[in-house]
């Protein structure tokens, strides 16, 4: 995978994002000037997974204000076009982190918010690159096996869902970078095939070797003793550890629990969220309901059927093995809680 990729890029005055909604078959880069596209596209998952929300909310702070000066906007209506963008999706708690951190320094002008846009972007790439290390460093330790791993991985947490490097993909990177992977399943991830499209897309990419399978074989490869680890990443993690993550995660984490193999959670200390003090308080966004009736446009459910279609679930904090951030490794169902070492 080529280090430069960057699924979020400032132009000077305007986002590149990589349309994430026509991999694998097309790669293609959408240019996005003003707040309402940036909002859609937050909403159509073109740009998708957390910390990379995150880094196009905070240069979306730079888009309305540019466009607020096209436009003869007042500072009102630039700080509610901003309030726009800080909700466009509800669970991950790094678009409202990274907004709220550059509107700090609004009142100072364009140059300090793309300045601080900049900086939320750097970061998120060190910090990937730490955790792909704490990670690595833990998972050899813990599970202790003279081979290389066989891991197992939901949605996608690589370069395109992040700034850059990826978080439990970064840790995957790391191991296959040290000669310690041996294969990753891949789930699809429903309803939109994250994992089949985008995971699977990046794996090829750095050569790793890889098998998609479908989210409902996940925990039958797991008991059947085909998973050493599960790692995965999180759009929210609350102070008692309680993870929000793409729907399917929970079933995982149960079967890794029965199997006793480490359920891991890679995220920045940006998705812990200490004002949320458990799960019960996460937001879970419900997407569409044509998103289970339908397939390829063409409805597959009896035209009366109703979808329950939420775009979350939540692990409690006990099945969490390892959650790892860019300062180390807490074993969150051991009693390591964000609440207590992450403040």
């Amino acid at each position: 995978m080529p280090q430069e990729l960057r699924a979020v890029d400032w132009t000077g005055n305007s986002l590149a994002l990589i349309d994430q909604t026509v991999l694998p078959q097309r790669t293609e880069t959408i240019e996005v000037r003003d707040v309402d596209a940036l909002v859609s596209a937050i909403r159509r998952l073109v740009v998708r997974g957390a910390p990379a929300i995150g880094a196009a909310g905070a240069y979306g702070v730079a888009l309305a204000l540019l466009q607020g000066e096209r436009e003869g906007w007042s500072t009102a209506e630039v700080r509610a076009a901003v309030a726009r963008i800080r909700t466009a999706r509800p669970t991950a708690v790094n678009l409202m982190v990274c907004v709220d951190r550059v509107m700090t320094r609004f009142d100072e002008g364009l140059a300090a918010v793309l300045e601080e846009a900049a900086a939320v972007q750097r970061e998120d790439v060190e910090a990937n690159r730490a955790m792909g290390a704490y990670g690595a460093d833990w998972l050899l330790k813990r599970v202790g096996v003279d081979r290389p791993l066989r891991v197992l991985t939901h949605c996608n947490t690589g370069a395109l869902a992040t700034a850059g490097w990826g978080t439990a993909l970064g840790v995957i990177r790391e191991l296959h970078a040290r000669g310690c992977l041996e294969l990753v399943y891949a789930d699809e991830t429903r309803p939109l095939l994250q994992g089949s499209r985008l995971t699977a897309w990046e794996l090829a990419q750095e050569g790793i070797r890889h098998r998609v399978q479908v989210d409902g074989a996940a925990a039958g490869t797991i008991l059947r003793g085909e998973v050493d680890a599960a790692i995965v990443g999180a759009d929210r993690v609350a102070a008692n550890g309680d993870t929000a993550n793409k729907v399917g995660t929970v079933g995982i984490a149960l079967a890794c629990a029965y199997a006793g193999i480490p359920f891991v959670v890679a995220a920045p200390t940006t998705t812990v969220d200490l004002a949320t003090a458990s799960g019960a308080d996460i937001h879970i966004e419900l997407r569409g309901e044509d998103e289970v009736l339908e397939w390829g446009g063409v409805r597959t459910a009896p035209a009366d059927s109703r979808g329950h279609n939420p775009a979350f679930d939540v692990t409690p904090g006990e099945l969490v093995t390892g959650l790892v951030t860019e300062r180390g490794v807490l074993a969150v169902a051991e009693g390591e809680l964000p609440g207590e070492r992450l403040r």
